[in-house]
């Protein structure tokens, strides 16, 4: 097995003044802002329209209605799982070069004329600025598709290494028995789609539940999912309220999987749940899950200087701090606080903040009222103490949209609530610690946070570098040095953390594709014994 073709990681369209490209979606962002659409389930290839609805908003603009989508009940997720259930008993013996070129098609798909779609509604329905829409709705989704046909391919050829004559060994990675429950996150089109899909790939069928503040784009990755030729069933979409449909899904039998992106607390949740239940499955199912993180950044006193204020304004404040490796905590020698403060402070006024449709803002809205009403309670706290004090933003105003400036917390206590607790907002806190005490600070690093997912050292001195990797080795998952701890790219940093952060399973690779087969050994013997005896049993 050896014709899917070797991927490379899709080039990033920059979207320069006057380009086609910024033409085009400009025009796709008017379109789709002109129009509300109504987003049914769709349940074994069929619309299902259920009276229970929601509505899909542009945070930036909370009164602009995008979408009104239809909600699961317990009738729709048992037809869900019902379909899913007649899809498997064909799709999980479709041999996998068919599946491949389905999601080859797909990445095809949405490298052309689904890219603008795409990227539209996920600027529109998630407040992403163009380029942080196109390297996930786009550019990630793509890799995706292409990487993960070439990883399985290469899980497929792993075989085992000796067959002695008379003998031949193989090695079967058959999909798992049951369906896949796929819930993911508002923060990432292309993991909302990889949820579902990556398990798909292998043979398996999927039951779809996505963010209910982010139905609309992934309504549209259903569409593509459909042109390309995705049989009917195979993924179910039922968006729906989490407390209603999780514990209908995880309440049957055929569970065979739990692929998540989402909160700590609901990630341990569900994971209680189906452990009351483990007696009642058909199989023991596999729980891949990504939540949480505290990412840091702890810069030695050899950094450089502006390559770290870059790393600290990109890696806190893009899309608003909400991405699971967002930059959220900063250790900073006291001696170069300083030089470092009035740079930080300076390119921190140059920021702009707004309507996504407008190229020119690097901020945007933070997704709704419940993240906006979080996030400025830990901004009103730092505001009200003697521990700590704002150097930078502060404003939140919703009258419009959920705007949050990005905000700089300074702090004297290294056990600041914002210092520990996951904010998921663009509120960045800084540390400064004595130069002498470089190794202490980098045990409290560690220890801060119960999460392990990103975090990043800045140096120039190499054995500073290499002492902050292997007293880290444990508090992050990707782990990056003289770089900001977000932006893994699939194919060169495989995603995920530890600890509470989730299992680790490596989004982006073969390792994650490998949770969703069961391996069956095959040995075939072409000479097999016709006498029990062994030559030990003879007299002598």
């Amino acid at each position: 097995m050896s014709n899917i073709p070797k991927p490379v990681n899709e080039p990033i369209r920059n979207y320069e003044s006057g380009s086609s490209e910024k033409a085009s979606l400009k025009e796709k962002l008017a379109e789709l802002s002109q129009q509300e659409i109504e987003i049914p389930l769709i349940i074994g290839g069929k619309e299902v329209r259920t009276g229970d609805t929601g509505k899909c908003i542009m945070p930036h603009n909370h009164d602009h209605v995008l979408a009104t989508f239809h909600q699961a009940g317990e009738k729709e997720v048992t037809q869900a799982i019902e379909s899913a259930q007649v899809a498997w008993k064909q799709w999980s013996t479709t041999p996998l070069q068919e599946r491949a070129a389905i999601f080859l098609k797909m990445a095809e798909l949405l490298t052309g004329p689904y890219r603008d779609t795409i990227n539209a509604a996920t600027m529109l329905n998630m407040s992403k600025n163009v380029f942080q829409a196109e390297i996930d709705a786009a550019c990630e989704l793509i890799d995706f598709w292409n990487f993960n046909c070439w990883f399985a391919q290469e899980l497929y050829n792993h075989q085992p290494m000796y067959s002695p004559e008379p003998t031949k060994n193989s090695m079967e990675h058959r999909p798992l028995e049951g369906f896949v429950f796929a819930v993911t996150p508002f923060n990432f089109t292309s993991i909302a789609a990889n949820l579902p899909s990556a398990p798909a790939l292998m043979g398996n069928v999927a039951i779809w539940k996505p963010a209910s503040s982010t139905v609309y784009p992934a309504y549209f990755i259903m569409k593509l999912f459909k042109e390309a030729g995705l049989p009917d069933g195979v993924i179910n979409f039922i968006p729906g309220r989490g407390s209603v449909v999780g514990p209908l899904v995880m309440d049957h039998p055929n569970l065979a999987g739990v692929h998540f992106t989402g909160s700590t607390s609901v990630f341990q949740n569900m994971w209680e749940h189906i452990g009351g239940n483990i007696k009642q499955y058909a199989t023991y199912p596999r729980i891949v899950g990504e939540t949480g993180g505290k990412d840091f950044c702890i810069a030695h006193e050899s950094v450089n200087q502006d390559a770290l204020v870059t790393a600290m304004v990109r890696g806190a404040f893009e899309y608003q701090g909400q991405k699971c490796s967002a930059m959220s905590r900063a250790y900073i020698p006291s001696t170069v606080w300083s030089n470092i403060k009035e740079d930080l402070q300076k390119e921190m006024s140059t920021i702009t903040m707004g309507d996504p449709s407008d190229f020119t803002n690097f901020v945007n809205a933070v997704i709704d009222k419940s993240a906006f009403d979080s996030i400025k309670d830990f901004i009103d706290d730092a505001s009200g103490s003697d521990d700590a004090e704002i150097i930078f933003g502060g404003t939140c105003d919703d009258s419009i949209g959920y705007f949050i400036e990005p905000t700089i917390i300074l702090t004297t206590n290294p056990k600041f609530r914002t210092m520990c607790e996951e904010i998921f907002g663009p509120v960045l806190t800084i540390y400064l610690y004595d130069p002498s005490e470089w190794k202490q600070t980098l045990e409290l690093v560690d220890s801060t946070s119960p999460y392990a997912l990103t975090g990043c050292v800045m140096a120039t001195d190499t054995h500073a570098i290499a002492e902050a990797s292997s007293l880290l080795r444990h508090a992050a998952g990707n782990f990056y040095i003289n770089d900001k701890p977000t932006g893994a790219v699939v194919g060169q940093q495989p995603f995920g953390g530890s600890r509470a952060s989730g299992t680790n399973d490596k989004a982006g690779s073969m390792f994650n594709l490998a949770r969703w087969v069961s391996q069956r050994t095959v040995k075939e013997n072409f000479d097999p014994p016709t006498d029990y005896r062994y030559p030990f049993l003879e007299e002598k």
